[in-house]
């Protein structure tokens, strides 16, 4: 990656939107990691009673018929609809007028790490108990398709630029944000609207990640289950929801005076290139993904005050993590602040690099670092400043935002302040 010095065209951030565990907005998303909000509960989903988690971070209160009609949403999977009620938030927020902008020149990339999990559970037993294939739903494909919110949100708004999905575990969101964000920088698009959805608290998909003994079953206290970075961490929570940025070209953005949020720095993008689910020894990969992203950014360790860390309370990421991060900052390690939200929203999987980029950038807009709930137990293994249990106001100028997915996928996005 070259350095902002070679790039002709900066990217910024001018509308946000999100569904989440803990927020049906992203106000309130945020006013409730600041009051440091536990969005875990019981699946109430379908009976866990065989399971051995029987707690996941759901949405409460989330209604599909507010923003889409009947007829839409009995034709689309959740995490399209979870998808679709972000997209018309994030654009309301960015206060766009598509009937005066060059719809040519906006896109779509909008990743899900599973896609429609629901609709295919559904439809197998479907197939399995209700009179074999000539039951099958004619919007099994559409609907369980991981690429198909985006196509939905470019149909919504008539938005004709480049559109797909991205699918990289639970770095997709992350890698959807860098994707759009290296589109608009080298001139593919003026306005890309990014992120990612996940629906996958359904009966295989609790029972996939219990068979890979990853999930927390800390069922006797479900908001205390989600403990990154503590010692007594036992697995992740299973979270849904999604998350939109509205990126932004900056002089397609000052020239209709848009509010800016943040100025998207520099990405960083590796490949573990060593197991299935186990990240590479010493976070080998996470390193070289900060380092990508600082380079990009054209900005020095020593610039970075706050990373919102993957941190999803199992064993072997917060440890590899912080590793990672004293190899990337060295003694500035133990002077920025580090924390993961996935203690509140639970782990979204492919909308988590979405909702993360987007409390990051409010972190830097409101010079306040949220918080790791659940912290009661130092990990002598996690020895860094994890901002434990409530926020701390900061003055943030440089943050990043890190998400690593099972295959060795890793993305870092660096924000920073916008200045003129």
């Amino acid at each position: 990656m070259n350095g902002n010095n070679n790039k002709q065209r900066r990217v910024v951030v001018t509308g946000m939107g999100a569904v989440t565990p803990i927020g049906l907005t992203v106000a309130e998303f945020w006013k409730n990691a600041m009051e440091a909000k536990s969005g875990v509960g019981m699946i109430t989903y379908f009976d866990s009673a065989q399971y051995d988690t029987k707690i996941a971070a759901e949405l409460k209160g989330f209604d599909p018929l507010n923003y889409l009609e009947r007829k839409e949403v009995n034709r689309m999977d959740p995490f399209a609809r979870y998808g679709m009620a972000c997209a018309g938030m994030a654009i309301k927020d960015s206060g766009l007028d598509l009937e005066k902008t060059d719809r040519d020149r906006i896109g779509v990339v909008f990743g899900s790490g599973i896609g429609g999990m629901l609709t295919w559970h559904q439809q197998m037993e479907v197939y399995y108990h209700g009179g074999g294939p000539q039951r099958i739903s004619p919007f099994f494909v559409p609907m369980m398709i991981a690429d198909i919110a985006a196509g939905h949100i470019s149909m919504r708004y008539k938005l004709r630029g480049p559109n797909y999905a991205t699918t990289s575990a639970c770095a997709t969101a992350s890698h959807a944000i860098a994707d759009a964000f290296m589109l608009i920088q080298r001139g593919n698009a003026d306005v890309m609207v990014t992120g990612g959805s996940e629906a996958a608290i359904t009966p295989m998909g609790i029972g996939g990640f219990n068979a890979m003994k990853a999930l927390s079953t800390r069922n006797d206290a479900p908001e205390k289950a989600s403990r990154p970075f503590d010692a007594q961490r036992n697995g992740f929570i299973m979270g849904e929801g999604a998350g939109i940025l509205i990126l932004e070209e900056l002089e397609h953005a000052l020239k209709r005076n848009a509010r800016i949020y943040a100025e998207v720095g520099g990405v960083g993008l590796t490949a573990d290139a060593h197991h299935i689910t186990a990240p590479a020894p010493g976070g080998e990969g996470a390193v070289r993904s900060m380092r990508l992203s600082l380079q990009d950014a054209g900005v020095q360790p020593e610039d970075v005050e706050y990373i919102n860390a993957h941190g999803t309370s199992t064993e072997f990421n917060d440890k590899s993590e912080t590793q990672a991060i004293k190899t990337v900052f060295g003694d500035h390690a133990y002077k920025l602040f580090v924390s993961s939200t996935k203690s509140m929203t639970g782990h979204l999987l492919g909308a988590a690099g979405a909702i993360e980029a987007i409390v990051t950038i409010m972190a830097m807009v409101n010079d306040t670092i949220p918080p790791t709930i659940n912290y009661e137990y130092p990990d002598p293994e996690c020895d860094l400043n994890y901002v434990p249990n409530k926020f701390i106001k900061k003055e943030i100028n440089v943050a990043i935002s890190n998400t690593f997915g099972f295959g060795g996928h890793n993305a870092t996005l660096l924000f920073k302040k916008y200045r003129q």
